[in-house]
């Protein structure tokens, strides 16, 4: 043999398989949490001086902050958990979720646990929670939800909460992007509980096994025992971008549509 010869090519056989390459979910719709997910309360210094304000009382700002931390100590709508819920709050608290009235009365009687002075506070600290202009949406949410419209991908909002959240996407301009809402009050259960991300689902006409849940906690993870797929992205501050536009990339919607 030539001192330069080639090797002669093994012939093909089974050790030459071609491997497959990782399997990827479809999914042709998704579902998000709202609170923490598409939008974020106002900043809780605002909160406090828009609802004495609606009371007929002006605040100086620093009183304000004072009062805003132990309200978030004692426990908001849509803020932390209270430190402590009073025994004689515990079942409303319980039933917050599933309840208007349950939801109400467990976050006023929370907040009159704060003495600030002020007549008919605590319900006006409730009702800036039900308006549009207590919340702020993401600047993710609106360009996400229309990318995901025009890529023809249904959309549902699943929330743990007791009131209306319609509203405020009406007030937003983003209530054509959402195809269906499944609300614990409306629906009688509560994430994690795996029946109303199928409710969900079945409003939508999707396959759970084809639906993406998208939130920021391990409620939202709950979906997975309902067959959703889930991606858990971090809550951000009112107004800063939370990464929402990942969902795009996990859809494999073309952002350029």
């Amino acid at each position: 043999m030539p001192d330069h010869a080639e090797p002669p090519h093994a012939s093909p056989g089974a050790d030459d398989a071609v491997v497959p390459g990782p399997s990827r979910r479809p999914v042709e719709a998704v579902l998000f949490d709202f609170h923490g997910t598409l939008a974020q309360v106002e900043e809780p210094r605002e909160w406090v001086l828009a609802a004495a304000a609606s009371c007929g009382v002006t605040l100086e700002r620093m009183r304000a902050t004072a009062l805003a931390d132990r309200l978030l100590t004692a426990g908001r709508a849509g803020g932390p958990l209270p430190a402590r819920v009073p025994p004689r709050l515990a079942e409303l608290w319980a039933d917050r979720d599933l309840y208007p009235h349950a939801h109400r009365g467990a976050y006023t009687g929370l907040a009159e646990t704060v003495d600030a002075g002020i007549e008919g506070f605590a319900e006006a600290l409730y009702e800036r929670v039900l308006v549009p202009d207590g919340w702020v949406p993401y600047p993710d949410t609106a360009p996400t939800l229309a990318a995901l419209r025009a890529a023809g991908v249904p959309v549902a909002v699943v929330s743990n909460i007791g009131f209306d959240i319609r509203p405020m996407f009406a007030a937003w301009g983003l209530a054509d992007l959402v195809d269906a809402f499944a609300l614990s009050y409306e629906v009688g259960r509560c994430k994690p509980d795996p029946g109303i991300f199928l409710r969900a689902c079945g409003m939508l006409g999707v396959d759970p096994e084809r639906a993406l849940m998208v939130g920021d906690t391990p409620a939202d993870a709950g979906a997975v025992a309902a067959g959703c797929g889930v991606l858990v992205l971090p809550a951000a501050e009112a107004g800063r971008a939370n990464g929402l536009g990942t969902v795009l990339d996990v859809a494999g919607v073309d952002q350029q549509r």
